[in-house]
């Protein structure tokens, strides 16, 4: 019996349509694919250091810097007086501790002029013990002459003057020891107490450092009044005005960095398995169907919200009702490295991405061509 030839036509094209359906389901089941994606990059949120006016902007909405470029200027004029009187009171704590260190050489003379007297004072006992037994013995000898009359009443007389004399001057000397002893005590205790007072020496000295400190905070002060972008980007969501009041550590703007862009797809739990960090992506921009993009699997992620179990209601739990005969999977966030953009692509953050992952691409180095879903 011969089959008809329209019979045998249609059940070719059954056939192939059968297996492009199978072809591609088993292309979606190895290389999982989702249209939950998102173009997402690093924020700045541009924060200023000090409060004050905003004199001057320098920036646009949506306008591209590039990093180091002044955004906006607080009025300095505050900070400026800030700064000079810092300066004055580093000046004035200069000043002092030079004062004080003159106190401390001067203090340290007059120890050195009590250790000299001491030192003269002892010398002085010395010369007068030498004079005693000198004037002892001349005495001795003219008692032993009187009764000999080889001598006279009066050179006695003189003699035991001298001796007495001699005597008295150990005694004057004795008392100049002590007394130049306590004038070194008070002097050594002057020295210790201006010592104290100076701190440590040089640039280790307290009052100079914290002198020091408060001008470089001034400094800082006057340089946080010039906010200039710390990397290239976009600014966004430019609401100053010259004359608005800028708040320390309030953010102002936003500055998306255009160096940190990727992008975030959603899959479901049961695509997650396959996919590896290091393995080739595929992305589609939305508004750009016709310009894929080349990327790489950076990581995957750990953890999502629990939406169960949160707290509502009166501090109650929050819990969602179910249904018994269905399941729905779980997203999990796969990050993608993006490559070279194609030419006339523009990336903006937020924007809706379709995300395809070859997997086994790790590590296989895969470099067979995209599905022809994204192409």
């Amino acid at each position: 019996m011969k089959i008809p030839q329209k019979y045998l036509l249609t059940g070719a094209l059954v056939m192939i349509a059968l297996v492009v359906v199978i072809l591609k389901y088993w292309n979606y089941l190895v290389n999982p694919w989702t249209r939950d994606g998102q173009v997402r990059a690093e924020v700045v949120q541009i924060t200023p250091r000090v409060s004050g006016p905003i004199v001057k902007l320098a920036v646009q909405d949506n306008q591209f810097v590039k990093a180091g470029d002044l955004l906006f200027a607080i009025d300095p004029r505050t900070f400026e007086a800030s700064l000079a009187q810092a300066q004055a009171q580093y000046d004035k704590a200069d000043d002092n501790y030079l004062a004080q260190e003159k106190q401390v050489e001067a203090a340290q003379a007059q120890v050195e002029v009590a250790r000299a007297s001491i030192a003269q004072a002892q010398s002085s006992i010395a010369e007068a013990e030498a004079d005693i037994e000198k004037n002892k013995a001349e005495l001795q000898r003219q008692r032993q002459l009187l009764p000999q009359r080889a001598t006279s009443k009066k050179s006695l007389e003189r003699a035991k003057a001298n001796y007495d004399v001699s005597v008295e001057q150990r005694k004057g000397a004795v008392a100049s020891v002590a007394q130049t002893r306590a004038s070194l005590a008070q002097s050594e205790a002057d020295l210790a107490q201006v010592r104290a007072t100076l701190g440590a020496a040089g640039a280790a000295n307290a009052s100079l450092r914290e002198a020091k400190a408060a001008l470089d905070q001034a400094r800082l002060n006057l340089g946080f009044t010039e906010v200039r972008a710390p990397v290239a980007g976009y600014i966004t969501n430019l609401n100053l005005r010259l004359g608005s009041q800028a708040v320390a550590n309030q953010p102002v703007l936003a500055l998306v960095d255009t160096d940190s862009y990727w992008v975030q797809g959603f899959f479901k739990e049961t695509s997650i398995e396959p996919i590896h960090s290091g393995d080739r992506a595929i992305v589609t921009l939305m508004s750009y169907p016709d310009k894929p993009i080349a990327g790489v699997v950076d990581s995957l992620g750990w953890g999502i919200a629990q939406q169960d179990g949160s707290t509502g209601f009166e501090l109650l739990p929050n819990v969602s009702p179910t249904f018994e005969w269905i399941r729905l999977a779980q997203r999990v966030p796969v990050r993608v490295h993006l490559g070279e953009l194609p030419e006339g692509v523009a990336l903006r953050v937020g924007t809706t991405a379709s995300v395809l992952i070859m997997t086994g691409s790790s590590r296989g180095g895969d470099d067979s061509p995209a599905p022809a879903l994204l192409q």
